[in-house]
């Protein structure tokens, strides 16, 4: 009997330590398997292609325009960069927008068309510094949005050509209003100033040719 009771003992104590280590077991924390691909792609340099740039003719009109030279300047080095590289950059490159958009530019800049452009760049260098304090992101996700940056950077010198071409274009039209009847209250001011400039011009002209008929 006294046999049969310690059997019944050591049983009990039996099934109680292997409860008890189960249940330790199971609070131990699971290593979690780090995903070195993952790291490894985020260290991956990436060539990127060369986009617009305001034409060599064009460049003096801007030249004084620092804001947009030292944007310029800070996005070269992510022609040729990783996606660590590119998040490690990503805060400094919003500022740097944002401060372009705010500076003081030309009064040929200053239109709705211009100013979307400016807009949605601040905007997309907005959602990658956002992804700076993401873990999860991935390399994928992080070149392509310092894509859609650096092609509305490019879209924005794209514009800044197609202005200064206007421009110039209308600077070098002679053109008389009132032969075509055309509507001066409907012409904004550079188009106008440039009218008024050509015709002054050729006022100028006529009062020479005639001065010299009569002088002779």
């Amino acid at each position: 009997m006294y046999f049969y009771n310690v059997n019944l003992y050591s049983v009990k104590y039996f099934l109680l330590f292997s409860v008890l280590f189960l249940i330790s077991c199971k609070k131990t924390p699971e290593k979690k398997e780090i995903d070195t691909s993952a790291i490894a792609e985020m260290r991956v340099v990436v060539q990127r292609p060369d986009l617009e740039n305001v034409l060599p003719l064009f460049q003096p009109e801007i030249e004084n325009w620092n804001e947009y030279k030292t944007l310029k300047s800070f996005l070269g080095r992510f022609k040729k960069a990783s996606p660590k590289e590119v998040l490690s950059n990503s805060v400094e490159l919003r500022d740097l927008v944002k401060s372009m958009k705010d500076s003081v530019k030309l009064e040929v800049l200053n239109n709705p068309s211009f100013e979307t452009r400016v807009n949605i760049m601040y905007n997309e260098s907005l959602r990658l510094a956002d992804m700076n304090t993401i873990p999860a992101i991935t390399a994928k996700e992080v070149n392509a949005q310092i894509d859609k940056i650096l092609e509305a950077f490019g879209a924005i010198n794209a514009k800044i050509n197609t202005i200064f071409s206007k421009k110039k274009f209308e600077d070098e039209i002679t053109i008389d209003v009132s032969l075509i009847g055309l509507d001066t209250t409907k012409i904004d001011t550079i188009s106008k100033n440039s009218i008024l400039k050509k015709m002054d011009e050729k006022a100028k002209k006529l009062d020479e040719k005639a001065k010299k008929k009569d002088n002779k």
